[in-house]
């Protein structure tokens, strides 16, 4: 029995008085993996949550498997319930067809081939089996071991309480449940996010391996050049949503080459437009204006002029039809793209000391334990390891945000920027203008005006931040930073939930100008093109401090 696509015809939504999806249509059959893309705002999430059913659309249908997975942001389940309670009831559906196949074939065992209700009893045996041969469902309970392992919770005790997880333990484990269920159709949004290396290969591996259809919106590049089959990018085209066969680095020439053509087109047709305005506009007398009449043309000048006069009026009337079709069918204007704009990431420090920050013996109890670090003046040092290795912890420590024993020194008057990976505002009501305004204070926005950083969209200044996208949050928050930059620059994860495109705007901004830059990323894409320093924190077994530790830093040399 084959397994249904996933189908969706037309779909509108529209939530806080805009437009999200417009007439989106998908066709995603089994085996399709099809990669969501776009900027942060244009409906890749609130388009999962329709495909899953969670949202209603506001005109349009969606036709779905009956087994329908979607990784939700929160687990549905209470704090106090536990790692095998979720787990179980990932594995109900396969125990439930073992059972059943058994109860069946005890069944078959005992009806006589030629009795009434055998061939029903074998075609229902018959679909249980192919169900659970697409589920592995003999294999499921060993199967889960095996992903609780892979994405870096085996040895995580498996009666610990959702409550006592962290973030993003919880969210490796709603995935891990996804993985074992296996069902038709699998929907996940930023899948990759809290993932180390070893974890997000082995999610890889595992998504290229499933029969059914899978629809992810991701901002990890790395992750949808591995995975996808097809891209489909929800940002504005002529003629809207475009798929893409291949993955995302097929996808990068494509894209390219589709905004050319769509300019070249309006273009050209604006061209059109301002010829035909111009002939339908031109009267007779412009046109052909009569000539002087000679006496030997006295006779005829009345008939030739009538000729040329309906000549005229036919051009007109064509030229006319011609520019109302053309008026009415036009390729709408390319909308200016954001372009990231910042300019210098990070100010320039006034001349001291070479380093800006000198760490000698640092222990965080429990997250770190480093034994020297120093950061000068123009440094770009990337900050790498596996979760739970004090990534963040450092980045904190350096913002002189958490205290930590050993000695920790710092420039006089040092100025530091943090983007964290949570983006949190004061007051969600407040606009998006409103919050940029008083965060930064109003001779300094209006020095730098949020618009012409290329994070925000105009349309979106009005529009209070508790309305906007995770991703739109977070370029606010990045523009709160480098509209006043500081002489340190710590970025945590920057590239979650952004765009692909701004990933790749943001990493070549980082490269080069002046002041420290130091982030903790776990994107394959930026790392395997960073040229700056690199430095990777352990975590290991047998030390103190609840057996965390950080390794001896090994620098890897700018350019290798």
């Amino acid at each position: 029995m084959p397994q249904p696509a996933l189908l969706a015809r037309d779909l509108v939504r529209s939530l806080g008085g805009r437009r999200v999806l417009d007439g989106v249509s998908l066709t995603a059959s089994p085996g399709h993996r099809i990669g969501l893309i776009g900027e942060n705002g244009v409906g890749k999430s609130t388009l999962l949550r329709v495909l899953a059913g969670v949202d209603q659309p506001d005109a349009g249908s969606v036709s779905r498997p009956g087994d329908i997975g979607y990784l939700h942001q929160e687990m549905p389940f209470e704090a106090a319930s536990s790692i095998t309670a979720v787990m179980d009831d990932a594995l109900c559906e396969a125990r439930e067809d073992v059972a059943q196949l058994e109860r069946l074939g005890e069944e078959l065992a005992r009806v006589p081939e030629e009795a009434p209700g055998h061939q029903e009893l074998l075609d229902r045996y018959g679909r249980r089996l192919e169900q659970a041969q697409d589920r592995e469902s003999w294999d499921a309970d060993r199967r889960a071991a095996l992903v609780l392992d892979g994405l870096g919770l085996g040895g995580v005790g498996y009666g610990r309480t959702l409550g006592s997880l962290s973030g993003g333990q919880r969210s490796r484990l709603s995935l891990a449940a996804l993985l074992v269920r296996r069902p038709s159709a699998l929907l996940l949004d930023e899948p990759t996010n809290h993932l180390d290396d070893g974890a997000a290969a082995f999610l890889e591996e595992q998504i290229r391996g499933l029969p059914g259809t899978v629809v992810v919106a991701s901002h990890d590049r790395a992750f949808l050049d591995a995975v996808c089959t097809h891209l489909v990018d929800l940002d504005p085209t002529a003629d809207g949503p475009v798929r893409y066969g291949g993955d995302y680095s097929a996808y990068l020439g494509e894209k390219h080459a589709e905004r050319e053509r769509w300019e070249r087109r309006y273009a050209e047709e604006q061209e059109e437009l301002e010829g035909l305005r111009h002939t339908a506009g031109v009267t007779a007398h412009l046109v052909a204006p009569d000539r002087g009449r000679q006496d030997n043309e006295k006779m005829g000048y009345g008939h030739r002029a009538g000729r040329v006069q309906n000549q005229i009026a036919r051009r007109t009337r064509n030229a006319r039809r011609r520019l109302e079709e053309l008026e009415r069918t036009q390729v709408a204007e390319p909308p200016r793209p954001l372009r990231f704009a910042a300019g210098e990431l990070a100010a320039r420090a006034e001349e001291g000391p070479r380093s800006l920050v000198s760490l000698r013996d640092v222990r965080v109890s429990g997250r770190l334990a480093l034994d020297a670090l120093e950061v000068s003046a123009t440094d770009r040092l990337l900050i790498t390891g596996d979760n739970g290795a004090g990534k963040s912890t450092l980045l904190a420590v350096l913002a002189g945000q958490l205290s930590a024993e050993g000695e920790v020194r710092r420039r006089g008057g040092l100025t530091v920027g943090l983007l964290t990976q949570d983006t949190v505002f004061d007051r969600d009501d407040r606009t998006v203008h409103e919050t940029y305004v008083l965060s930064l204070g109003a001779a300094r926005a209006e020095k730098v005006p949020l618009g012409s950083l290329g994070l925000m969209n105009a349309a979106d200044l009005d529009k209070p931040v508790g309305h906007l996208s995770v991703g739109q949050r977070r370029r606010l928050a990045l523009a709160l930073l480098v509209a006043r930059p500081p002489q340190l620059l710590l970025l945590d994860e920057p590239t979650n939930h952004l765009s692909p495109r701004l990933c790749d705007e943001l990493e070549e901004a980082l490269r080069t100008g002046p002041g420290a830059i130091v982030l903790a990323s776990h994107d394959r894409w930026l790392r395997r093109r960073w040229e700056g320093r690199e430095i990777r924190l352990e975590s290991g077994r047998g030390q103190r401090e609840n057996g965390l530790r950080a390794a001896s830093i090994g620098e890897r040399a700018p350019g290798r």
